[in-house]
């Protein structure tokens, strides 16, 4: 029997949105999409009242997959954010003369390890070049975008304004396949809170805010310190972790100095029994997230 990709192609398309998620066309063989883009928009059709993206346009609706794909061996986009995804890419390293750097699913591992969870197990598609794609729902109400090397490197995710090529999509590099046909997990709220931005501010601090913030800083790293030093075999790199995250926000605000933070929790991770290396590669990894999503004080007290 001759093998149709047209067929394929357009089954991958329903087996998608028979999911709930959202599919448009990409060009055959590519990660690009087929739509018109919105110089060339023609105002007709779908674009009748203004220029649809590929976001807009994608949809569940199967007699609108059937008349796309009848045109031409589309490859399968889907639209993370209409779709309720939360998308993980754990990519490859593209310098291949560094063997030896871990890719993003080893990352992300370590990550999960660090933060007391194991691998979330959902829909996932391994990729063209060997990488993999981790589904999970969005939860209710929240707005993701996407980021690239916000949790660790070679680890990016894919909500509103962003797309990934879903399982049966050819590419010349190789096949996008879904080994297991799992549902797609609610994302973890600890991941969750990694990739919410923080609030933004109102309004600058007065002084006498700052003086107080200090001291309740202070108070905070003596807490957490306090708590990791107590931590029981199996939670010791997790409290470090959540206390490092905790305690980051106070040197992106300039209440506390980094490094003053960084020497009362390794004496904490290490008074617990965690090894020194291990305590400054958690801290290290923690810190510095904490840091970059803690530009602005929040307006709380």
């Amino acid at each position: 029997m001759t093998h149709d990709p047209r067929s394929a192609l357009l089954r991958a398309a329903l087996d998608a949105a028979a999911r709930g998620w959202h599919v448009f066309p990409l060009r055959p063989g590519t990660k690009r999409p087929a739509l018109h883009g919105e110089t060339a928009c023609p105002g007709t059709g779908p674009c009748e009242h203004g220029h649809r993206k590929w976001e807009q346009r994608a949809t569940t609706q199967p007699d609108l997959i059937r008349a796309a794909w009848s045109q031409a061996p589309f490859n399968v986009g889907i639209a993370t954010g209409p779709s309720g995804l939360l998308v993980v890419d754990l990519d490859k390293p593209k310098d291949k003369s560094t063997s030896d750097a871990p890719c993003g699913a080893t990352t992300f591992r370590a990550l999960c390890e660090r933060a007391g969870h194991a691998v979330p197990t959902t829909y996932r598609t391994r990729t063209a070049s060997g990488g993999e794609h981790l589904y999970f729902t969005a939860p209710h109400g929240v707005r993701l975008g996407n980021t690239a090397g916000t949790i660790a490197s070679l680890v990016d995710t894919r909500a509103w304004g962003g797309y990934v090529v879903a399982a049966g999509s050819i590419t010349p590099a190789g096949t996008y396949e879904a080994p297991y046909a799992r549902l797609a997990a609610p994302l973890p709220e600890w991941l969750l809170s990694i990739l919410q931005p923080a609030p933004k501010a109102s309004q600058a601090p007065s002084v006498a805010v700052t003086g107080q913030s200090r001291r309740y800083a202070d108070t905070a790293l003596a807490n957490e310190a306090q708590n990791v030093a107590a931590a029981q075999v199996g939670e010791r790199e997790a409290k470090l972790f959540r206390a490092a995250r905790a305690v980051g926000r106070f040197v992106a605000w300039g209440d506390l100095p980094r490094h003053v933070v960084e020497q009362a929790l390794q004496e904490a991770g290490e008074a617990a029994g965690l090894s020194a290396a291990e305590c400054r590669s958690t801290l290290r990894s923690a810190l510095n997230w904490s840091i970059a999503h803690n530009h602005s004080r929040r307006g709380a007290a």
